[in-house]
């Protein structure tokens, strides 16, 4: 199981800190494997030993999406402050003996949520997911030297879009208008997290967790 090898990555010695990453494509269930990561070492050795932080809380908000004309694009790499979470993942490496705080995503309100969530001094282990972690682009190759160990997730291309349907769908588009955003900008960002799959310490399943 992966829950083994996420135990397997907390630090040995108390006061230290490890980093999981998770990339992959949109839809490809990150988020839920991540969260069953993070409760599955916590069954195993503790409340608080793990917490989960995605990525998505570094989307920019709607109005600077607006500023720069990039709202069509929601998802796409330049549509994220990849530096505040650069600064977020060297905060968490560093600062063992006080809470850090990071923001969360509101799907319902489609917004950054700051302060959403905290991770606690005692945490021993964060993992953290989103789509573009093993990334090259402008700030995000600093992404990958501040982990520990990073995952590709991956699951086929018609179930992620079949969520991806459903999730455009809940958030108040039109079938219409979600199926055309997800090919003109979902597809498009997948093949582009695809390209970098080989540069993943190892490619899982979220049926693995």
């Amino acid at each position: 199981m992966l829950v083994d090898d996420a135990v397997a990555l907390v630090p040995s010695i108390p006061g230290r800190r490890a980093l999981l990453g998770l990339a992959g494509a949109p839809a490809a269930g990150k988020s839920t494997l991540a969260r069953r990561l993070v409760a599955g070492v916590d069954e195993r050795l503790g409340a608080g030993t793990a917490a989960y932080v995605p990525m998505d809380g570094f989307h920019l908000s709607n109005a600077q999406l607006d500023r720069l004309d990039l709202r069509d694009r929601k998802g796409a790499p330049e549509t994220f402050d990849v530096d505040g979470y650069v600064v977020l993942l060297e905060r968490l490496r560093a600062e063992r003996a006080r809470p850090v705080y990071a923001p969360d995503f509101d799907r319902g309100l489609d917004e950054p949520i700051a302060a959403g969530l905290v991770v606690p001094a005692g945490t021993a282990l964060v993992v953290t997911e989103g789509n573009y972690l093993a990334d090259d682009g402008p700030g995000w190759a600093r992404v990958r030297d501040l982990l520990d160990e990073l995952w590709y997730v991956e699951t086929p291309r018609r179930l992620r879009e079949r969520r991806l349907l459903r999730r455009h769908l809940r958030g108040g588009r039109s079938e219409e208008e979600a199926r055309e955003f997800i090919a003109s900008s979902e597809r498009e960002n997948a093949v582009r997290v695809e390209r970098r799959r080989g540069f993943c310490d190892r490619v899982v399943s979220p049926r693995e967790g």
